[in-house]
């Protein structure tokens, strides 16, 4: 094994910060996905209680709220996994630059294909997080019914 020199360090430092910068980025988008899915629960939660209360004819638009919230909540997961799985590829990228420098290995590809891989988990993160977007604004426009009629 041959020990790299500072100033051979100074660019694989440099060239490391972006997998790092990417990590910051979804992580804060995970806190987001997170807060979202908290406020799902909290809403299925809520409407679980509600049916114990109310009479049996209140009972189907309730269920109907919660196979909405239920669908909502399986999207949420596949967001954050698909980010988390990106942070975790993201990781692996900087632990692959630090050994193909140090090992002196020139496997570019490899580099490549994982950080391919983590910005493709990450578009798909965003297109699920979106999907849920859309499944509130849909619910939201079922909940307010009668009133939206022109």
């Amino acid at each position: 094994m041959l020990k790299p020199s500072f100033t051979e360090l100074i660019p694989i430092l440099q060239l490391a910060v972006a997998p790092v910068i990417l990590v910051s980025g979804v992580g804060l988008l995970l806190l987001t996905m997170n807060n979202k899915l908290g406020r799902i629960i909290d809403r299925s939660w809520e409407l679980t209680r509600e049916i114990r209360l109310r009479p049996a004819e209140d009972h189907e638009k309730i269920v109907t709220q919660m196979r909405g919230l239920m669908k909502r909540a399986r999207i949420m997961r596949q967001a954050i996994a698909l980010a988390v799985l990106c942070v975790l590829l993201a990781a692996v990228l900087v632990l692959l630059i630090f050994l193909t420098a140090l090992f002196r290995l020139d496997d570019a590809w490899l580099l490549g294909l994982i950080f391919v891989a983590a910005l493709g988990s990450l578009v798909g993160s965003l297109v699920a997080f979106f999907r849920d977007t859309q499944q509130t604004l849909v619910a939201l426009k079922l909940e307010l019914g009668d009133w939206l009629e022109d």
